[in-house]
């Protein structure tokens, strides 16, 4: 994903924030990555937040997203953290207050998924081979969806196998209430907060060079995007 905001940004932005962060992965990949990063990670859940240890570049702040006003490049809210904010007065103060912490060009981006199944109960499993040679399901789960209010329920499983015993079996280790923006709510809302354009973005990049610099064009035509879609939706500021 940073290479990704990179290509969005469009220029060398240099400092990242990391809005409802969890372990602030991103930002910690953001400063071993770019040169002269540095990051700012923000979540309310201090636990979770002490997992992304103590670095030179970091500053991480538990707290509400809200009340945090250090100035970045890059703003970005994923894991569909965006749908914390269950009512569209939550998303247009928080859109705004982020609006204020971007530098001159600067980009706000979320990720969201949608499509046919969005409102469809049911789930998934990724299979992931771990570094000891055993091997760990993943199981995302949508166990409530309500298309009159937007509101899904979501939670994540792990089994962790050695062989084709199981070894450890974590049901429920996480569990989400969110409401499921749709991408032109999304839009709208970064309008009516200041920005002074929108645009739709694949996940990845659409191409990295061989110097590593990544390429992304914004999403013009639906007929891109899958029956069921991941995507990211940026906000851009002016530039100087």
């Amino acid at each position: 994903m940073a290479l990704m905001l990179r290509a969005i940004h469009g220029n060398r932005p240099t400092i990242l924030g990391e809005d409802f962060a969890g372990t602030a992965a991103l930002s910690k990949h953001w400063i071993e990555t770019v040169q002269d990063g540095r990051a700012i990670a923000v979540d309310i859940d201090e636990q979770t937040l002490s997992r992304a240890g103590a670095h030179e570049c970091l500053r991480t702040v538990v707290g509400d997203v809200r009340e945090v006003s250090d100035s970045v490049d890059c703003l970005f809210v994923g894991n569909f953290s965006i749908g914390y904010l269950h009512s569209r007065a939550e998303l247009v103060a928080y859109l705004k207050h982020a609006r204020k912490r971007l530098n001159n060009g600067g980009i706000f981006v979320c990720d969201t998924y949608g499509g046919q199944t969005a409102f469809i109960r049911g789930s998934f499993d990724r299979e992931i081979e771990l570094a000891d040679g055993k091997r760990c399901t993943y199981r995302w789960e949508q166990r409530d969806a309500d298309p009159i209010t937007g509101m899904v329920t979501n939670a994540i499983h792990f089994r962790v196998f050695d062989g084709d015993e199981v070894i450890l079996d974590i049901h429920d280790a996480f569990i989400y209430r969110w409401r499921l923006w749709s991408l032109p709510e999304l839009r709208e809302a970064l309008l009516e907060s200041g920005f002074t354009s929108t645009d739709v973005y694949a996940s990845l990049p659409d191409a990295v060079d061989d110097e590593g610099n990544a390429y992304a064009e914004p999403i013009r035509d639906p007929e891109w995007l899958d029956d069921s879609y991941i995507v990211c939706v940026a906000g851009r500021t002016a530039k100087a």
